[in-house]
Parts: C-alpha cells; sequence; structure tokens
C-alpha cells in the first residue's frame, strides 16, 4: 500500500487521528491490502462518522468495510449489503451500520433509516451508492472515491 500524495493537517479537531487520510490517496495491491487501508482508516475513527463510497461495482468497498469494521473493533462476519440494503455491525459500544443503495431507484422508507442512523451518536454510518440519498447525507461527510487503474489495484481518494 502506497500513499501517493502529501499529506494535509485537518482543522477539525473531531478528525484529529483522521488528517492522515484528509485528501489522500492511497494505492493498494490486493484484496489483502485493501482490508488492511479499511483497517488503518477504521482504528482512526472516533465512531460517529458518515462515510460515503463512490466507485463501480467490484472496485473494493466491501473489502474496505471488512477492515474498517475490524478496526472499529467488530468480529462480526461483513458482507455486502447490496440485497439487503443494510447491515449493521457491532463495535464496541458502536454499532458500524452499512447501506448499499445500488438496486434501489427511489430510497423511500430506507432514506428514513439512514438519516436516523445518520443522527444517532452511537453508530459510525457507510454509504454505497448514495446518489438516492445524497440530500441526507451530512456535508461533513468523508468521502471515498474508489478507481482500478489495474486488475488488482485499487486507488483510494479520501476528502472531507
Amino acid at each position: 500500500m502506497t500513499n501517493s500524495t502529501n499529506s494535509i493537517s485537518s482543522t477539525n479537531s473531531a478528525r484529529a487521528n483522521l488528517t492522515k487520510f484528509n485528501n489522500q490517496t492511497f494505492l493498494t495491491e490486493s484484496v489483502e491490502e485493501t482490508f488492511e487501508l479499511g483497517k488503518e482508516f477504521g482504528q482512526s475513527l472516533s465512531g460517529v462518522e458518515t462515510i460515503e463510497f463512490i466507485g463501480d461495482l467490484g472496485a473494493g468497498k466491501t473489502s474496505f468495510v471488512r477492515g474498517l469494521a475490524e478496526g472499529l473493533g467488530s468480529t462480526d462476519r461483513v458482507s455486502s449489503p447490496t440485497f439487503t440494503i443494510s447491515n449493521i455491525y457491532q463495535c464496541g459500544g458502536l454499532s458500524l451500520v452499512h447501506f448499499d443503495f445500488y438496486r434501489l431507484a427511489e430510497p423511500g422508507l430506507m432514506q428514513e433509516e439512514l438519516s436516523e442512523a445518520i443522527f444517532d451518536p452511537s453508530s459510525t454510518v457507510c454509504v454505497e451508492w448514495a446518489e438516492t440519498v445524497r440530500g441526507v447525507l451530512p456535508k461533513d461527510a468523508i468521502h471515498i472515491e474508489i478507481n482500478s487503474p489495474a486488475e488488482n489495484s485499487r486507488e483510494f481518494r479520501f476528502t472531507f
């Protein structure tokens, strides 16, 4: 895993541990490296963040979230919520709520569930395919864009 940009200081003290990631791009060369990047990112979280994932099918979103969940202290088995729309994982005293809106043209009641999770002070929220619910996401959401420059490589760009 390599960091391909320079470090920029965070101005938000609640996100001081995330300074390493703000406006940074990381390259992973395997599923294992993607998991490890997610784990390191999860260990940096305070536990009340909302994270939007932007990337094609198969980009590595779920592999990253598996690591993120472990980094937050979860021992739960993490799987893609593509068919269930949302999954909840226990991370000590926190919950990791993982949404996937890929199959929804209209979010309906799931938008309310997302809003409740975002405002729950004991939840970290991960959202895939957020186009239909972007208006619900907080302005300070963390955005992780994932690109695939080569078959096994993934480029993770963090902005917040």
